[in-house]
């Protein structure tokens, strides 16, 4: 098996998983997408329009980070999303696969046009200082995936798109899965939290300056250690 059926397979199980568990707003729709990183200049990602239950391992696209197509089955086109995965790869190194869901606690910060600051250590260690706001464009648009390359200088690994879901992004499919994940639990408790009406707490700003810094580290880290793009198997 290649490395990229490799990646496709482990693509395909993700996007299983994350439909199965309501990431992707409904069982039997197409709604999100998922990637990862090939190599330098290649990435695997979902096809558009096609229902996650039925989708095999051939129906998956490998495009260069230029969007062209390197592997694709006829009749299938890529995700919508393509362009907003590409432009993350190129610029953040440290990401290596991405999960774009619209799951419910984490949309509904989409629709208050609100982000979540940093409420717990172990969660903003892992997804950053804060979830930012993505500004608002149409899905699929060049527009968006300018929207969202403006915010990754803060070197988080999560996003709210307004209006439209989340952005997870970790070192593997394993690790943005897993990001998805605590921001559901961090937006579900903070919904909660501030439904009370109480004043909610933050993490203290020595912390938050630690995972700033622990952050920056890891993504220059990863800059200092990518290679020339390999031949295209």
């Amino acid at each position: 098996m290649s490395d990229y059926e490799t990646c496709k397979k482990s693509v395909l199980d993700a996007s299983l998983w994350l439909s199965e568990h309501g990431y992707f707003g409904s069982l039997r729709g197409s709604g999100g997408n998922v990637s990862v990183r090939g190599d330098e200049a290649s990435m695997i990602i979902t096809p558009s329009s096609l229902s996650y239950q039925t989708m095999t391992v051939e129906d998956l696209f490998v495009l260069g980070l230029d969007l062209s197509v390197i592997q694709g089955k006829s009749g299938l086109k890529p995700s919508m999303e393509a362009g907003m995965h590409a432009a993350i790869y190129r610029r953040r190194p440290d990401v290596q696969a991405i999960v774009h869901t619209h799951q419910n606690y984490g949309s509904v910060f989409a629709l208050l046009n609100r982000p979540i600051p940093a409420l717990f250590d172990e969660v903003a260690f892992s997804l950053g200082t804060a979830v930012e706001i993505i500004p608002y464009a149409v899905s699929g648009s060049p527009e968006l995936a300018r929207n969202v390359e403006t915010m990754l200088a803060n070197n988080a690994n999560a996003y709210i798109i307004q209006n439209h879901g989340i952005l997870a992004l970790g070192k593997t499919l394993d690790k943005a899965v897993l990001h998805a994940e605590l921001l559901e639990k961090v937006a579900h408790i903070y919904c909660l939290a501030l439904s009370t009406g109480q004043p909610v707490t933050t993490l203290p700003q020595d912390i938050v300056q630690l995972v700033a810094a622990m952050r920056a580290h890891e993504v220059k880290s990863a800059g200092a250690k990518q290679q020339p793009p390999i031949q295209h198997l």
